[in-house]
């Protein structure tokens, strides 16, 4: 990847690989990824939550690796392949990930659910670690709690402190 040309008002011409299709656009350096997808170029799938990197409503796939939307610049994508759920079924039709989250009513509120369905993608096929693996240099196996790991919801798990006693 090639970084962009910045002008003298901050802004730059980016091309990237949206969902199959090259895309390519003059943004201010400092936008979000997010922000491109559902203010320019009408990809709404993608939420924003808490816009901090926390919540996960609005991940993505950059090269195959899921991201935090919000927190990834549009300039730092020049050149990449980014994957939004509308992007993860094909002209046949969905992608077996979303059939099943329908099939098997996997939803909670379901404002997360186009970040869960991305990174229930990438979970099949990233490598690497999570935050609970003990060894971060390892590419552990898919077990349980590596999975629960990888596919928890950040807004139903915000720890809260408990009740004071009555």
């Amino acid at each position: 990847m090639t970084a962009p040309d910045m002008t003298p008002d901050g802004m730059t011409e980016v091309t990237i690989r949206v969902n199959g299709v090259s895309r390519t656009q003059r943004v201010d350096t400092r936008m979000s990824l997010l922000d491109l997808l559902r203010e320019r170029l009408g990809l709404t799938g993608s939420k924003k939550g808490c816009d901090h990197g926390q919540c996960g409503a609005c991940t993505v796939l950059i090269d195959g690796r899921r991201a935090n939307a919000c927190l990834a610049l549009a300039v730092a994508q020049q050149g990449a392949e980014v994957t939004t759920v509308e992007g993860l079924g094909d002209d046949t039709g969905l992608h077996p990930l979303q059939d099943a989250f329908i099939r098997h009513d996997a939803f909670q509120c379901g404002y997360c659910t186009p970040g869960q369905l991305c990174a229930a993608a990438a979970l099949l096929t990233e490598p690497g670690p999570s935050a609970i693996t003990d060894d971060l240099t390892a590419d552990p196996p898919l077990t349980p709690g590596e999975i629960r790991e990888r596919m928890r919801c950040r807004a139903t798990s915000v720890s809260r402190a408990p009740a004071a006693p009555r």
